[in-house]
């Protein structure tokens, strides 16, 4: 692992993976959409108010969610009203899951004094945590990471 990330130069980050994420959540509103949808919001107005944006911003970032996969829209209509659009989150958008319990777990420990909500699993109760896990199945401790180059890599260009 030493070599290759003493070798960081040589790489362009043209094709880095967390890069192009962010250029798809990586702003506030997003990511408080995207928590309200894995909470179960559905309908605009709700959205709005409770990820504590304004109407115009928040059809924007909906608007750019659902072009970017993460949601999907569909028309609800109530009797005696107009038909009106919900959000629900794709499988693209559920696979985000992790993240945003990676965040959740990252600000109850270090950005608040308590938590003001409580992930369980649903079977037994326990709490839900995010932990680096291998293919083969094993907990991985932050300091047993390799970084190794992937099919992506890209030579830097000077």
């Amino acid at each position: 692992m030493t070599d290759f990330l003493a070798q960081r130069d040589t790489w362009s980050t043209a094709n880095c993976s967390i890069a192009r994420a962010l250029d798809v959540v990586g702003n506030r509103t997003t990511l408080l959409l995207l928590r309200e949808a894995s909470f179960g919001t559905r309908r605009f107005d709700d959205f709005a108010r409770r990820a504590g944006v304004s109407e115009p911003v928040a059809a924007a970032r909906l608007k750019q969610l659902v072009a970017d996969g993460l949601l999907e829209r569909r028309p609800y209509r109530e009797p005696g009203q107009r038909t009106r659009d919900e959000y629900l989150l794709t499988p693209k958008g559920r696979d985000l899951l992790p993240v945003l319990a990676a965040l959740r777990q990252w600000g109850d420990a270090y950005a608040v004094d308590e938590p003001s909500v409580r992930v369980a699993h649903r079977d037994c109760g326990a709490a839900v945590q995010v932990a680096l896990r291998c293919d083969a199945g094993h907990d991985v401790p932050p300091g047993e990471v390799d970084v190794l180059p992937g099919p992506g890599l890209l030579p830097a260009t000077t």
